[in-house]
């Protein structure tokens, strides 16, 4: 499978020579603030199958301080991927331009959401994160 995506404006473009994996749409302020909505859409994808295609010198970067952070369009702000310790971790649903073939499997810090946001009927709910045991699966 071969995805591509890219920010609203167009000027930064990305393929995917693969399939994500793992959606899922954390509802904590913090990704509400990020996603500029009510929660985050967004999947992991395997590094080696991610490539920059255009624009990738407008890309703007903000870290956290456990290594983990988001890059964003300078000229659009779209929010484009995470990465986590400089390597692309995953995408943001909403920049693809294709169908990815996968479902929201899991909302994460639902028990934070906003309280005008009413929550899907699909999807394991977590009032904060997954477990240690769930992540390790």
């Amino acid at each position: 499978m071969m995805l591509t995506g890219e920010c609203f404006c167009g000027a930064i473009t990305y393929q995917i020579d693969g399939k994500v994996r793992d959606a899922r749409s954390c509802h904590c302020s913090r990704c509400r603030k990020v996603f500029s909505a009510q929660a985050s859409a967004y999947a992991l994808v395997d590094k080696n199958e991610f490539t920059w295609l255009t624009g990738q010198e407008k890309l703007t970067s903000y870290m956290g301080e456990h290594g983990f952070g988001f890059q964003f369009c300078t000229h659009c702000g779209s929010t484009l991927c995470g990465v986590y310790r400089g390597d692309i971790h995953g995408i943001t649903l909403g920049c693809l331009n294709e169908d990815p073939e996968i479902e929201i499997g899991y909302h994460l810090y639902v028990g934070s959401r906003a309280t005008w946001e009413a929550l899907p009927a699909s999807g394991k709910l977590y009032e904060e994160g997954q477990t240690e045991n769930e992540v390790a699966k």
